[in-house]
């Protein structure tokens, strides 16, 4: 990978793809540090990419919330952060998961993914977490 990916060089070093369930905590923790970054417009929003698709890799489903928080950063981050990612423990479940909670950016979110449709026609969690792999060169 090229000079402007150093963050996500270490990070795929440190947490892998898939990561491991023992490091959700840090993954979580750098996550939310670069939406705070991301903010003020200093975050690394390939990092956050990979944050990302490391937490779908662990399919958790309450991080999908967390995964709709980094995607609603800005327009860029809507852009680069793949719908798919916020699917991690499967697209039923996170439909479920996010009604039940019923918070406005649950709300948002299962809004959102239904506008997506067209991007789940097909889903797979197995196949999303393939294509994150040969993105990140680690398949």
């Amino acid at each position: 990978m090229d000079d402007g990916w150093e963050g996500v060089d270490e990070a795929l070093r440190r947490f892998g793809l898939p990561a491991k369930h023992a490091d959700r905590p840090a993954i979580v923790a750098a996550l939310r540090e670069q939406i705070r970054l991301e903010a003020n417009e200093v975050g690394d929003q390939f990092l956050m990419r990979l944050l990302c698709a490391q937490l779908f890799s662990l399919g958790v489903v309450e991080d999908c919330l967390l995964v709709w928080k980094a995607k609603s950063c800005n327009f860029d981050t809507h852009c680069g952060i793949d719908v798919q990612f916020l699917c991690g423990a499967g697209l039923k479940q996170t439909k479920e998961f996010l009604r039940a909670h019923g918070s406005d950016p649950a709300q948002d979110a299962l809004e959102y993914i239904a506008q997506c449709d067209c991007d789940f026609a097909d889903f797979s969690v197995g196949r999303t977490f393939r294509q994150a792999q040969e993105f990140y060169r680690v398949a």
